[in-house]
């Protein structure tokens, strides 16, 4: 509920970077989190039951991993472009370890070279983790090893972020809450979210523009990687740890 808030508030803001109520919403959570922690903790030290001791620890550490992923999505400096590689590779980490990894589901991850302006990498984390979340939360796996694909492109000057699973929702695709603020979030990059739900597995496709700014980053390596004689590179791996 937390999470679906302040993402709404962040899609209504014209500058969340210089919010007051974007950043309070931040500190609070941060405090929250840690109070929960420090809470759950002194418990596990008094208890005299083993298994309740560990039980509670098991608790701290899943805070632990939701402050992951809070930091994980944190707002890029605006000030210099961000590698989105490397910004999205983290941000599945800290989700499989925080939400997919007890659900026995898999994360692979493939990326093109990209930097985006740090405000608009920002929302593109923001939009592949409510994807993350809702496919945690709706799909079923049936296939004896489920598996989430999210793969970064870039074609041209339009970037392509592709989520994708192996398992099937329970009814058709429809526009809740959630896909609601994913397609706010995508309009605010100039580009729009493609819904396709088949046996096979849903998939979720955002495309949108690259600006000036992001163009010519996106021809400066084009022009390195043609002058090393190299292919365009490709950042893959398995964030399941």
């Amino acid at each position: 509920m937390v999470e679906h808030e302040m993402t709404r508030h962040i899609v209504q803001l014209p500058n969340p970077d210089g919010s007051l109520l974007l950043r309070e919403l931040n500190h609070r959570i941060k405090n929250e989190l840690a109070s929960a922690i420090y809470a759950v903790s002194a418990k596990a030290v008094r208890s005299d039951s083993v298994a309740v001791k560990a039980a509670l620890l098991d608790v701290v550490d899943l805070l632990h991993q939701c402050g992951d992923v809070h930091r994980a999505l944190h707002m890029p400096d605006q000030g210099r472009l961000t590698d989105a590689a490397r910004y999205l590779q983290q941000l599945c980490f800290s989700i499989t370890k925080y939400r997919l990894d007890r659900l026995a589901i898999r994360v692979l991850f493939s990326a093109d070279d990209l930097r985006l302006e740090g405000e608009r990498c920002w929302k593109l984390g923001l939009i592949v983790s409510e994807l993350l979340t809702n496919v945690a939360r709706h799909a079923q796996f049936d296939a004896g090893h489920p598996e989430l694909r999210v793969e970064l492109m870039l074609a041209g000057n339009v970037v392509k972020c592709r989520v994708s699973d192996n398992g099937s929702a329970p009814e058709p695709i429809r526009r809740g809450r959630g896909l609601t603020i994913i397609g706010e979030l995508a309009s605010s990059l100039g580009g729009r979210i493609h819904t396709s739900c088949a046996a096979e597995g849903a998939s979720f496709l955002l495309a949108f523009p690259l600006t000036e700014a992001e163009q010519r980053a996106a021809g400066a390596t084009h022009v390195v990687l043609k002058r090393r004689k190299m292919g365009r590179p490709a950042d893959a791996g398995i964030c399941h740890a």
